[in-house]
């Protein structure tokens, strides 16, 4: 009795060729709980795919992940002096984003992040005119631009790319590799055409293991039904059912991230009134699940326990049966499975 993650793995694997192909040079990324997946089965799924480089968000997970991927890894999160040291193999890619960092990697393999306008990272267009003599003790495998999602101001992101490519052309720094994020795939076609003697890597981790919806499902075992009748009492606060119905006991608790929300960016009048409804009516103890049964999303019955939830399923809907399954819509990167299952 299990949160399970079912994955459809042939529409799964279509789906990442078809990314593949869309993206020549691509690097998987790997990070966090690996997209849902686990570290281990997407090591193994970019080994399947011959990638020569995998991305990782950090040290700790480059010190994990180093004896399941046998190629280069790349850290996407910058280096800092007085980080931590973390035993980690040669084939470890830093990246950089201050000309101190760059000064701090003598020897050392490196990708130097340029700011963009995400505003987080990089290195200054008035810093490059320094990095000549900084590069000089590093081994330099190319510059990057970590790109922004959306631009509500209709700004081109090909042009901010291009941009960049001018102001490192100016200060006379290679240009023989770029990385990229967040491109589409004819934004880096007129890259690679404009620019032929750049090689233009895009680091890609949601859009490939979680472009296909279909190609995954998270369901929880029921383990328990348990009958009430408008007014009884139940559960830990002794709350009163609102009305006859079934107490639902399911797999899929806090530990596995279920009930646990990131805040999302709304746009849109819709979406702002439906959020303003849901903090409503959690203020009177109505939660919705992400627990899906006779096709309509349920109710907790009360707040979700460390592995389970109890949900309130209406008398006038079917009642559920120990061991089945109800399909629960859950985020791959707020989520821990008790298994995967193959298909």
């Amino acid at each position: 009795m299990a949160l399970t993650l079912y994955v459809d793995t042939a529409r799964w694997r279509a789906h990442q060729k078809q990314i593949q192909d869309q993206f020549p040079g691509m690097i998987p990324v790997c990070k966090g709980n690996g997209y849902g997946f686990g570290h281990e089965r997407l090591c193994e799924e970019a080994t399947r795919m011959g990638a020569d480089v995998l991305a990782v968000g950090t040290t700790y997970e480059a010190a994990s992940i180093k004896d399941w991927f046998g190629g280069d890894l790349l850290v996407l999160t910058p280096f800092r002096r007085g980080e931590e040291p973390v035993p980690l193999p040669d084939r470890v890619i830093r990246s950089v984003s201050s000309l101190d960092g760059v000064r701090g990697l003598v020897g050392a393999r490196v990708v130097i992040e340029c700011m963009s306008s995400m505003r987080r990272h990089g290195i200054s267009e008035q810093e490059l005119g320094q990095l000549h003599s900084a590069i000089e003790d590093v081994r330099l495998e190319g510059f990057a631009l970590h790109l922004p999602l959306d631009r509500p101001d209709g700004s081109d992101a090909v042009e901010e790319v291009i941009g960049w490519m001018d102001r490192l052309r100016a200060a006379r720094l290679p240009l023989h590799t770029m990385f990229v994020s967040h491109l589409k795939a004819s934004e880096l076609a007129r890259l690679q055409q404009q620019f032929p003697q750049t090689r233009f890597r895009a680091r890609i981790g949601t859009r490939l293991w979680l472009g296909d919806h279909e190609a995954t499902e998270y369901r929880g075992a029921v383990l328990d039904v348990t009958r009430v009748a408008k007014g009884d009492r139940f559960g830990y606060r002794q709350q009163k059912a609102a009305s006859d119905g079934w107490l639902v006991v399911v797999a899929g608790g806090t530990s596995h991230g279920v009930g646990l929300e990131a805040p999302k960016a709304l746009h849109g009048v819709m979406p702002r009134a439906k959020g303003v409804a849901r903090a409503g009516l959690a203020t009177v103890n109505r939660n919705l699940s992400p627990f899906v049964w006779a096709g309509k999303q349920r109710w907790f019955a009360e707040p979700p326990h460390m592995q389970v939830s109890i949900l309130f399923v209406p008398s006038d809907s079917p009642e559920p049966k120990v061991g089945e399954e109800l399909v629960a819509h859950l985020r791959h990167t707020t989520t821990q499975f008790d298994r995967v299952l193959d298909a």
